[in-house]
């Protein structure tokens, strides 16, 4: 009994190893079908990559494409406009043919004028084409006259220049011309210097230097008491006999002073500040200023003194010689004046 079940057990098989090789061999496969799986992967990933370089591509193109269609409708819009115009003018021109053709049918003047109207419509597309045969006799005859301008301009540039060389020099004559009146005025006004110095000097030795009867700068002072009564602008005697000598020295010197001296004699009135009552004649000193001047004018016209050589003037109160506020200030403000001057 032991000896047959020994034999038994030695007449079993031992699978492992086959187990062992079976489990190895399936998973070499399953190593082998994954490979193949990644590699399949690795692949099919290219695959993708290239038809989405190529899809993007061919949406690049599709879209070049649309916009070129767009253009293109728009172009086919053009030239359908176009086209409608043309079908336009020709139905026009097949109207105004048809018309022509009734016309011409009605008889010979109705003939001659279509006949007239297809050589108008002719000359038109004629005139059309002449439009820039035209266009470009008129640019050359702008460029024409743009050069006949610029001579113009150049011209006045020229005369310009020569009017402003005239004016240089007209400048340098005027400035040379007041130079010389400048002088001759100078020379007229020390030759008047002159006489005004004889004309006093006689007028000095005449009046025998009376202390009531002065020189103050280029003038010979009377005082009033001299010549008028108080508050009247009628000469006195007095007045009268020392005016009467300052006529006869005014008429010696004027046959002395040359011609073309334009001298003048001026009498100024002046009053004091103390107002007139307004009861008289002679409102106010204004007036009374005026009319002394005046009476001494007139008085030396009597005598013989050219009326064209004296003048006659009032001042006022406006112009004292004093402006102290005492009877001596009063008595010396109360003056005719004598210049000699020039016109």
């Amino acid at each position: 009994m032991a000896l047959a079940r020994n034999r038994r057990r030695e007449r079993g098989v031992d699978y492992w190893p086959g187990f062992v090789d079976a489990l190895s061999t399936l998973l070499l496969a399953i190593m082998f079908l994954l490979s193949v799986f990644v590699l399949a992967q690795f692949l099919l990933s290219q695959e993708i990559s290239g038809k989405d370089a190529v899809l993007n591509r061919l949406n690049s193109q599709i879209n070049e494409l649309t916009r070129l269609l767009s253009l293109e409708k728009s172009n086919s819009q053009d030239l359908n406009d176009q086209l409608a115009n043309l079908q336009a003018s020709l139905n026009a021109a097949t109207s105004e043919k048809t018309r022509l053709e009734q016309l011409l049918a009605r008889g010979s003047g109705a003939s001659q004028a279509a006949e007239q109207k297809i050589g108008e419509l002719s000359g038109q597309l004629s005139g059309e084409k002449e439009i820039s045969q035209r266009a470009l006799s008129q640019v050359e005859i702008l460029n024409q006259q743009i050069a006949a301008l610029r001579r113009q301009i150049a011209a006045l540039e020229d005369a310009l220049e020569a009017s402003e060389s005239r004016d240089r020099e007209s400048n340098a004559k005027i400035a040379d011309l007041g130079r010389r009146l400048n002088v001759a005025l100078a020379q007229r006004v020390q030759e008047l210097n002159r006489y005004r110095s004889d004309f006093f000097g006689r007028l000095r030795e005449i009046l025998s230097d009376r202390e009531n009867i002065r020189i103050v700068g280029d003038r010979f002072v009377f005082q009033s008491e001299v010549l008028f009564p108080s508050g009247s602008e009628a000469l006195n005697p007095a007045g009268q006999s020392e005016m009467a000598k300052l006529a006869d020295a005014l008429l010696d010197l004027s046959r002395e002073i040359p011609p073309e001296i334009n001298w003048v004699l001026r009498v100024d009135g002046h009053t004091d500040n103390v107002p007139l009552s307004g009861t008289g004649r002679l409102r106010d000193n204004w007036e009374l200023s005026a009319a002394r001047a005046i009476s001494v004018v007139k008085f030396l016209i009597d005598r013989g003194v050219p009326s064209d050589r004296l003048v006659a003037a009032g001042f006022g109160e406006f112009q004292p010689l004093d402006s102290a506020d005492s009877d001596e200030a009063r008595s010396r403000n109360r003056r005719i004046e004598l210049k000699l001057t020039e016109r």
